[in-house]
This record gives C-alpha cells, structure tokens and sequence, in this order.
C-alpha cells in the first residue's frame, strides 16, 4: 500500500488506525516500518507514547477529546483533527494560556457523498455525524473561529467516511472536496489533506465482495487529484491515510479446535473452541477463508455444516452453510483475514480470550498471553 501511494506523490504519510487492532507487537512493527499512530482517544494515545512512538507521529481524532487531550496533543506538536466546536473553546481556552507559542490544528470535514440519489454510507445512514458540516456553513465558521486566535493555525483538512462500498468513485469525490475546501480557506496555510481510511485490503474469493479496488487503483485515483491540485497551495501539502483493515486483516489467522458435531436433517453443527468476535465481531454474513486441518487420513462425509461457537448466542455462527468435508471433533480449523476489530472488539464474554503467537522470519513468539480470572475481572478494578 504504502510503495503504491508513494511512488504516485512523495509527500505522503500512513498513519495506522490503532482502533482496527492495538496489538502492541503489531503497532511497534508498524512504527518501525514508518507508519504514523492514528488514535481516537487518550488511552490509544498514552498506548502510542507508551511503545515509544514520538509525538509528532501520532493523529489525533475522533470525537471525544478533554482539555487535557487537546493539551498533550498540541505540546507534543501532534497531527490534531478537531471534530466540534466545544473542541474550538478547549483550543482558545488553551492558545489563551500558551501565548508564548503557534499552535496547528486540523478539522474534520463533513459533506453530502451522496451518489444517484443513494447514500453510500454504512448502515445506510444519511449522514455522518462526525465533523463539521459543509452545507449549514460549520466548516467555515469553524474555520473564521480558529484563524481568529492570534496565535492559532489550521493547517489540514480531515475527510473520514465510514462507507459500505469502499469506492473508487467515493475516494474521489472526498479528496477532490478537500482540495476545493482547502483552495477556498487554506491555501496559504495548508500543510495536509488526510483522506482518512476505509479502503479495502486483499480480499479472498471465498467474501464474495466484487469490483474491490486494489491498492494501485486507490492510490491511482487519489494522488491524480493531489497532483493537479498541489499548484494551487503555497507549498505542497502531505497527503496522509489512515487504513486499519487494509493493512492488517490478512496478517492475522484464528485456530481452533473441534469440540464436537450434531446433525440435523442434511445440516451438521460444528462446535468449535472459539466465537464469532474471534473472527469477525461485526457479525456480518460472509464466510472467510477456511482452512480444515484433519486428525486423520479417514473418511470424511461432505455435506452442508455450520460451525457455531462456545458462547449462549444463536447467533454465536463462525461459517454458515459451507459445503465440504464435515470436520470431526479433534480436527482443526483454521480462520484466514481476522485481522480487523478481532482484539478490540472481541470481549471478555463467557471464556477467556486466546493467546496469539507471532511468526517472523521463520522463529515464533508469544504476543499476547492466554487470559486468566484475574485478566478479565481485574481485581484491580472491581470490588468483590
């Protein structure tokens, strides 16, 4: 992704989505490869610090942001995203204190990406409801409320949508309306455009997801924009994404067990050593790459088999409908593409949560340990 992106417009910065997967192993490999922190509160960003990641290389965004936040961000010259205007008065409140220093500060852009008539974002809302709004007159409000601070920049534009069709088409039209933006109120100023993240990774056959993009055409349609637009700015500004799943869904695959199999009618019932939020905690409906690890040599039947979970969910479904070999209990089965939200999301519910090994170079290495009792119920933090 990065090679991709970077031999169609050098200026450029990844900044991986910790919120997809903050697995410290994970997040240190990345920094070392030269991707930036992009966090979305201050826990992931004292993570960030924590692992040794400098200031200056971590985005801050999301939503939800004390006086505090904005505080540690600006001292540590971090990349900064506001998202509303009570994030504006924490900004005056604290140039007010700090007069002796220019502070830079980012805002996230909200506008129309409806397409024929048909709105392109997840879950089928209308509108997003991050950022501020194009259309009512937010961005530039915002805008006037921060230039007005004498000691206060805004320097980067920020465009993250949640989409259900990860389009080319989408990608355009968000970095194209940054750059209009920023050719109306920043041209003197700007220092970056951050397309955000959302796109599409490697993805198997087996999700049935067609049309997706690969990495050159993402790359291909965004930085054609940048390019044509870079003589409009008085100096070209640093284009930056933030994947999360792009990057990482493929890296990661979930073994486990079969515990047992019942059958009814033409359809088995596979239960198996691990859940849903393993594999993919959104629950959505497609069947990710399987592959069957068998104990033995035997006969093995095909037919129509589900593999279901250890939790008391119905909805607890790891494969629905496969046809093939029905495993036996003992087998294994091994889950390729779990790499997105299954550390964040997966919750301490029923069993504890699984270790995870690391392979490198042919050596392997324990990551995370096997939870306890006392992991998940931290006699730390609840009262008995």
């Amino acid at each position: 992704m990065f090679s991709a992106f970077k031999s169609r417009y050098d200026h450029f910065i990844i900044g991986y989505s910790y919120k997809t997967n903050y697995l410290p192993a994970l997040i240190k490999k990345l920094s070392k490869m030269g991707a930036y922190s992009e966090v979305v509160s201050r826990v992931e960003y004292d993570l960030a610090l924590k692992l040794g990641v400098e200031p200056n290389k971590i985005i801050f965004n999301g939503p939800f942001k004390s006086y505090d936040d904005i505080a540690l961000a600006l001292e540590g010259n971090s990349i900064l995203n506001l998202d509303s205007f009570y994030e504006i008065e924490l900004v005056k409140e604290y140039a007010a204190a700090h007069t002796d220093k220019n502070h830079k500060v980012g805002i996230r852009t909200n506008f129309d990406l409806t397409i024929d008539g048909e709105t392109p974002l997840l879950d089928g809302f209308e509108r997003s409801r991050f950022g501020f709004f194009l259309e009512n007159g937010d961005i530039e409000t915002a805008i006037d409320e921060l230039t007005s601070i004498p000691n206060v920049k805004v320097v980067g534009l920020h465009g993250h949508f949640s989409t259900s069709i990860r389009s080319l088409t989408i990608y355009k039209k968000i970095i194209q309306t940054l750059c209009n933006l920023a050719k109306h109120y920043l041209s003197d100023t700007l220092e970056y455009l951050d397309v955000g993240g959302g796109f599409f990774g490697h993805v198997p056959k087996t999700m049935n997801i067609k049309d997706a993009p690969t990495f050159e055409e993402y790359a291909e349609i965004i930085c054609s924009v940048v390019n044509k637009e870079k003589k409009n700015f008085k100096k070209e500004p640093m284009l930056i994404i933030e994947p999360g799943l792009a990057l990482v869904a493929d890296t990661f695959k979930f073994f486990c067990k079969v515990i047992d199999v019942k059958k009814y009618q033409d359809e088995s019932f596979v239960l198996v050593e691990g859940s849903v939020h393993n594999i993919k905690p959104a629950m959505h409906n497609r069947n990710l790459p399987l592959k069957h690890v068998k104990r033995d040599t035997r006969y093995y039947k095909q037919g129509k088999f589900n593999v279901v979970g250890y939790t008391c969910m119905e909805k607890d479904y790891l494969i629905s409908g496969q046809i093939g070999e029905i495993p036996k209990p003992k087998d294994f089965l091994v889950f390729s593409n779990v790499g997105a939200y299954t550390i964040v999301f997966a919750p301490a519910f029923i069993k504890e949560r699984p270790p995870i090994i690391a392979i490198e170079d042919g050596s392997y290495s324990l990551v995370r340990k096997r939870e306890k009792l006392t992991d998940f119920i931290n006699d730390k933090v609840y009262i008995y």
